[in-house]
Parts: C-alpha cells; sequence; structure tokens
C-alpha cells in the first residue's frame, strides 16, 4: 500500500481509519470511568510504564536495534490504551525515532502469567527516511507472554511485526518487554470538590512530582562532525520538557523529550530515561545529580546507532512554594559515534503531588487535595502549503501528521470562558515527509457558546524538523482556532484551523485538525 499525499483518497484513507479507531478506543475509555456524584468514591485507574527492546532488520541485510517506551492505561482487565513512542539506539540509523497511540488485550492464563496482543499506530522516521518509511506511517503489531513478579514489575516477551506501508520497512522479529505498574485517582468529566467533603480515617500520602520546561544549550568539540563527515557546527540549542516522579524524598526517575530549535542541526531530536538524587542544602535550594540514556539524532547530528548518554549536576532555587529555576551541568555523548557536547540547560520547575493510592478513593481521603481539570486529545494535522519553498522536495504535497496534545485548564467557574496550558508531538505520517516531528508548548483560551458547542483559540511555540521541511534553526510557532461539540461529559470532538510558520526558515502552511478530546480529572496536593 502507497499513500500519496496530493490524491484524495490517500488524504482520506488515513484519516478515516485512524479517526474510527480513536472514537472506538476513546468511547471504551469513557466507559470505563463511570460519571459519578461528588460523594461517590473515584477509581483508581491501572497504569503502565513499559519499556521494549528488538531489532528490525532492514533491506539490504542491515539490522536497526529498537527500544520503545509506553505509557498504557486500563480501559478494563483485559484492554489498556495509551501512548508510545521507539528509537534506534544501534546499527547506523541514529535519530530514527516514532510516535504513536498504543492498544493491547491481556488475558490472564496461570498463576502469574498473561497472553497480551496489541497494535501502535503512529508516525515518524529519520536517517534515510524518506526510502526507508516513506510517508512516515508505522504500525507495529505483537503478541507474547508476560510474568508478573508482584513488587519488581513484569518481564514479558514475545514476537512483534512492523509495517511502514508507504515505505521498505517490513519486518517480523522477538522482543523483550519490562512492565513497571502503578496507580493513581481518576475521574471522567470534569468534577469540582464538596463544599462539605466527607472525613476519612486514612488520608492519601503525596508522591512528588516535578515537571519542567527545558531551555538547553550544546557545546560541540571541534572533534565532532556529521554524520556526512562534515565539520559540525559548535553550537546547538535545544527545547523541550521534563517529568521527575521521586521514589522517596530524594531519589528519582526522569523522563525527558527535546528538539533542535537553534543552530544548523534542524530535525536533532532526543529523548533520555534515567534517575537521580536531590540533595536538599537549605528549605528553598538542592543539589541534583543524574544519569538518564536514551535514542537520539536527526539533523546530520552523528550519534551512530542512536544510543545517547547524558550525566550532570544541577542546582535548583526555588522561587515560590511550588516553583523553582535550575540551573544544569553535564556532558552527552553517543558511545557508537563522534558526537558529545558540554551540555547548559535552565529548566522552570513546577512542583506538586499526586495522590497515591492502589484502591478507589473517596473525597475524604483526597482532603489535601485539589481536582485538576485535564484533557488529552488525539489529534491530526494537515499542514498546506502557502510558501512555494516549504519544502525541498514533493512541494505540492501536503503533509499529514499524528499525534497527542495534553491541557491543564485553569480554575475557573462552571461554564464560563477558560484558560488552558497546552503542550503538542506530532510525527508525520503522510505526504513523503517521513522523519518530521514537532513538539510545542503554549497556552489558550476556550469560550463556551452553548451548553455542548464551544470555540477554543491558543498560541503555540517549540522545536520542530526533519523530512524535508524548511524550518531553518528548527524554532516555530503555530496559531490555531477551533469548534468543538461535546458529545458528553468526558468526550468531545473538535475541528481546527491554524497557521504554523519557521522563524528562521520558509517554511509557512496552512493547518487544519481534527482532534478527538477526553475530559477527566486528576488530582495535585494543595
Amino acid at each position: 500500500m502507497h499513500f500519496e499525499a496530493d490524491s484524495a483518497h490517500s488524504n482520506i484513507r488515513p484519516f478515516t481509519l485512524i479517526g474510527a479507531s480513536l472514537v472506538f478506543s476513546a468511547s471504551c475509555m469513557a466507559q470505563s470511568l463511570p460519571a459519578a456524584s461528588p460523594a461517590d468514591a473515584f477509581p483508581v485507574v491501572p497504569t503502565t510504564w513499559r519499556l521494549t527492546n528488538e531489532t528490525w532488520k532492514l533491506p539490504a541485510g542491515e539490522n536497526m536495534g529498537m527500544v520503545g517506551g509506553s505509557l498504557l492505561f486500563d480501559v478494563n482487565e483485559q484492554v489498556k490504551l495509551g501512548v508510545g513512542t521507539y528509537g534506534a539506539v544501534r546499527g547506523d540509523r541514529g535519530g530514527f525515532i516514532t510516535l504513536g497511540l498504543a492498544a493491547e488485550v491481556s488475558q490472564p492464563i496461570i498463576h502469574n502469567w498473561s497472553a497480551q496482543a496489541g497494535l501502535f499506530v503512529g508516525g515518524g522516521g529519520g536517517r534515510g527516511g524518506a526510502s526507508l518509511a516513506g510517508g512516515g506511517l508505522m504500525l507495529r503489531s505483537h503478541a507474547g507472554l508476560s510474568y508478573d513478579t508482584h513488587g519488581f514489575g513484569r518481564l514479558g516477551f514475545g514476537v512483534s511485526h512492523v509495517s511502514f506501508p508507504s515505505g521498505v520497512i517490513q519486518t517480523t522479529q522477538p522482543y523483550l518487554q519490562y512492565d513497571y505498574p502503578f496507580s493513581s485517582p481518576i475521574a471522567s468529566g470534569w468534577r469540582s470538590a464538596p463544599t462539605n467533603p466527607p472525613t476519612a480515617d486514612a488520608p492519601l500520602l503525596s508522591k512528588p512530582q516535578e515537571f519542567s520546561l527545558v531551555y538547553r544549550h550544546y557545546s560541540i568539540p571541534g572533534s565532532v562532525v556529521q554524520d556526512s563527515g562534515a565539520p559540525q557546527h559548535r553550537n546547538l540549542q535545544l527545547m523541550g520538557v521534563e517529568w521527575l516522579s521521586y521514589l522517596d524524598d530524594r531519589w528519582f526517575l526522569k523522563l525527558e523529550a527535546e528538539g533542535a530549535m537553534g543552530g544548523k542541526n534542524s530535525g536533532y531530536m532526543q529523548i533520555l530515561t534515567g534517575a537521580g538524587y536531590r540533595l536538599p542544602l537549605r528549605p528553598s535550594m538542592a543539589i541534583k545529580l543524574h544519569v538518564a540514556a536514551g535514542p537520539a539524532g536527526g539533523g546530520s547530528v552523528d550519534t551512530g546507532g542512536g544510543l545517547l548518554l547524558d550525566a550532570g549536576i544541577a542546582l535548583q532555587q526555588k522561587i515560590t512554594r511550588s516553583t523553582a529555576l535550575e540551573l544544569s551541568l553535564g556532558q552527552v555523548r553517543s558511545p557508537s559515534a563522534s558526537f558529545k557536547a558540554n551540555s547548559l540547560a535552565l529548566k522552570l520547575n513546577h512542583q506538586f503531588g499526586l495522590p497515591g493510592a492502589n484502591s478507589e478513593v473517596s473525597w475524604g481521603a483526597l482532603a489535601a487535595f485539589e481536582p485538576q481539570s485535564l484533557r488529552v486529545r488525539t489529534v491530526t494535522q494537515t499542514y498546506l502549503k502557502d510558501n512555494p519553498n516549504w519544502r525541498v522536495n514533493n512541494v505540492d504535497s501536503a503533509v499529514n501528521n499524528l499525534g497527542v496534545q495534553l491541557d491543564y485548564f485553569m480554575p475557573r467557574a462552571q461554564n464560563s470562558t477558560r484558560v488552558f496550558l497546552t503542550g503538542q508531538g506530532l510525527a508525520a505520517y503522510a505526504g513523503h515527509a517521513g522523519a518530521f516531528m514537532t513538539g510545542l508548548v503554549g497556552a489558550g483560551v476556550q469560550v463556551p457558546v452553548t451548553a455542548d458547542w464551544f470555540v477554543e483559540g491558543e498560541g503555540l511555540v517549540g522545536a520542530a524538523g526533519g523530512g524535508g521541511l524548511a524550518v531553518g534553526n528548527g524554532l516555530v510557532s503555530q496559531v490555531n482556532a477551533g469548534l468543538g461539540y461535546r458529545l458528553s461529559k468526558s468526550l468531545a470532538l473538535m475541528g481546527t484551523a491554524g497557521y504554523m510558520a519557521a522563524m528562521g526558515g520558509d517554511f509557512r502552511s496552512k493547518v487544519v485538525g481534527l482532534s478527538l478530546a477526553y475530559q477527566f480529572t486528576g488530582f495535585a496536593e494543595k
């Protein structure tokens, strides 16, 4: 199967298939979290952080080692839905990274063993993406077994099949898998705390978290070369986000994703996971140490097979009760290629606590926590030419992208205008732009029109690159206006129209999008 972006049928077919699957998936999730009155208990949603490892067989006998990371939510005891990413860490394709949506069904077999089968639908590519990944659409199916250790997570193995329908990758291989399960109270729809919540004999403990906006500068030695052998530009700037989850009051796990937005390596991206230790110096100041590793590359950066190692130290200073500034120094290097750099990063931290619970909880047990209005959107966006030089090839083809957008709504009265913070990650799946990815952050406003209809506007900025789009140094901005309809208290469908432009390149495009939104309530420490 081959998708041509300038063909009417090829544009409609991916939207139809993906849209139908998203509607079905979100409907299942909505049914799994029934509406409740303020006095009712809230369900605890089992959640899984998954790591996988496998080796893809490429044409001409080439192998590419891939690691995957997924976040999956239980719809019920058998079905999981979530998001995932796969990135190269072995071989010669550093920078080959994909993003997408994941689903899995599971069935207990005997004792601690279970059987699983699942599907991933995403987009991406990199380092040869035009020939290998085609438009970027990736389909991965898997079947396997897992063993629950009851305390140390779940270990699994099986067989996966990966296909890029508009490219040349068709590969079947064994995989290894590790699942780390945890839980958190989540309620469907947006809820408000009751005026007089019932008392609780055992209030929930808080699990410390940190979410950060990151600006990073790489200083690169003169010995480093690009993947073509040409001299590497000496500086690279990145923008991204970081999440820290504390295991206790000192040790933490971390996940970060960043993309190039300055220098001469647009299209470079890194997704790193690791661990660290926080040492308080006084109540408002601390030192943090970390190590991390993960897939990285693109933008002609020579990361070899793609594995990047990172280590550093940071000074963190609180500026309010829940925010802090952090200055980080470190070094990154690729063990299989020439790339290495000294790293300087400035981070704006938001510190908060999540309730820890293993069974359903009442409003009384959540007395120390505030309800948070959250929304996740599964998004398709199409870029349409608005500048004849917006691409280096296939200039008349639209670019279709698939991704996820997460929104946090500021507290306001119901049925009134609401302001929200937003972040999105998208990857191309059609339009001869395999390897294009973008990660943006911004803010927006939602205005109700009737009980069911609403309008929105949002502005975002961030990094983008790859796929032959002329984004210059990678810094881009986007504005969107949308019209939405509420299908239920937790589900909404929205169409958007917008404009996206590179701040240092010729990329200019009109943007049309369709998203299915799931509204839910989380809880954060007061």
